[in-house]
Order: structure tokens, then C-alpha cells, then sequence
């Protein structure tokens, strides 16, 4: 018997998911990740996200931790000008010059709130005392495209250094690491 899964349709119009998509909805999103690395990967992805659809993004999202290295902050915080031409001409990725060198300046503030806090996991955690915030939603348009949590970490991340950190995309990233629980309440994949 086919599972439930959250009903993405606007009116009559039924959203076409792939199978990474589907895969991504029952395994990944909104479901809670303390590993830095992940934590630092899925904020890139949401930054390249921008402007693009999601589709898209997991599409290419293997080339995406090849072309950046396995998104290790620590690399990505020391790429030059040299590694920016050579990512823009990769075709498996975004090219895009203001979200490459903002990926370059995230990994730097990254790791500045990792030496400040012992890890990035603890500072984004630490916005909700380590608790999910589970939304219970019953239909599409319960789901904010973003809230005064994300509001809130995005004025801390912009006070950070950080860029392609908008409301918007941080309510988007809370989602994908499971901070916030957005799954709707008949979805057998909570």
C-alpha cells in the first residue's frame, strides 16, 4: 500500500516531484541534523537554491559536494580567485559569481561561530533550545514561506557576515535540517 506523503499542489495544479525530490521529502527534509559539515552543505545548497527550484538543486547536488570539496568549511573558507573561475566554468553546478564567492564568505563566518561556540550545531540549535519546531500543517497554505524564527536567525547570520541568508531561505534551511518540522500531519514520513 502507496504511504501518504505531503499533498504539494497548488488549486488543481499537482507539483511534479522526481525521484530524488521524493526521496529528499521521505528521508531528509525536515528531519533533524547535527553533523557541521551537513549543517554547512545544506546552507550552501539553500543559497544556491535562490531564484532556482529545488529540482533542480538535489539534480545536481552531487556535483555540487564534488565541485565544493564535500562542502568542508574549512577548504571552501580558503578558495581563491583561481578555484571561483574554475567553479564557474563547471557546468554541473550553479555558476553563478555572487553565490560562489558567498558560499566562500558563509564558510569563513561558519567558522567563526564554530571557534565561538564549540560548533555551528550548537548556535543553530540554540534558537529553539534544541527542541523541533513542529508546525502540525493540515494544508499548503499553512506553511509560511518564512516566520519570526527565521527572521530572527537571519538578522543574526546578516550580523555574522553571512550572505544569501534571507528570511525566506533560512525559514527553507530550518525545514532542511529539521528545526522545523513542516511535514503535514497526515504525512507517514514525519
Amino acid at each position: 500500500m502507496k504511504k501518504k506523503r505531503c499533498n504539494f499542489s497548488f488549486g488543481t495544479k499537482q507539483l511534479q516531484l522526481d525521484s530524488k525530490v521524493l526521496q529528499y521529502h521521505d528521508k531528509r527534509w525536515c528531519k533533524p541534523v547535527h553533523e557541521d559539515n551537513e549543517l554547512f552543505a545544506m546552507l550552501i545548497l539553500e543559497g544556491m537554491q535562490a531564484g532556482v527550484s529545488w529540482n533542480l538543486i538535489l539534480n545536481k547536488e552531487e556535483n555540487f559536494r564534488k565541485a565544493f570539496d564535500g562542502f568542508d568549511a574549512k577548504i571552501v573558507a580558503n578558495y581563491g580567485n583561481k578555484k571561483i573561475a574554475e567553479l564557474m566554468q563547471n557546468e554541473g553546478i550553479i555558476r553563478n559569481n555572487l553565490k560562489i564567492k558567498a558560499a566562500i564568505t558563509n564558510a569563513q563566518a561558519f567558522i567563526k561561530v564554530q571557534q565561538e561556540f564549540g560548533s555551528f550545531n550548537k548556535f543553530i540549535w540554540s534558537f529553539t533550545n534544541n527542541k523541533v519546531v513542529d508546525h502540525h500543517l493540515l494544508d499548503i497554505k499553512d506553511m509560511p514561506a518564512q516566520n519570526e524564527l527565521s527572521q530572527q536567525i537571519s538578522g543574526e547570520l546578516k550580523k555574522r557576515g553571512f550572505k544569501f541568508v534571507g528570511p525566506t531561505i533560512i525559514y527553507s534551511y530550518l525545514q532542511g535540517i529539521g528545526i522545523i518540522n513542516d511535514h503535514w500531519q497526515f504525512c507517514e514520513y514525519r
